[in-house]
């Protein structure tokens, strides 16, 4: 399983496409979070989105997207 609180979100070439997936998720359901409810529930303080806005989680994902596409034609 991938430790999400363990990596650096800031160097996400270094992560593999198990772990880019599982980022993309917990940042596609944080989204979520934002735009549907009034309180959004607070992080732990080792998770990388902790402190993170609705636009740095849009930002974040972009780079995410970018890396999986990127190690997904690495792979081929």
């Amino acid at each position: 399983m991938a430790d999400l609180k363990i990596k650096d979100i800031t160097k996400l070439e270094t992560w593999n496409i198990k772990e880019l997936r599982k980022l993309r998720m917990t940042i596609n359901n944080r989204i979520n979070e934002f735009e549907n409810s009034s309180k959004q529930k607070e992080l732990a303080k080792s998770n990388p989105l902790q402190n993170k806005n609705l636009d740095e989680l849009k930002e974040i994902l972009e780079k995410v997207l970018k890396a999986e596409r990127e190690l997904t034609t690495q792979n081929r």
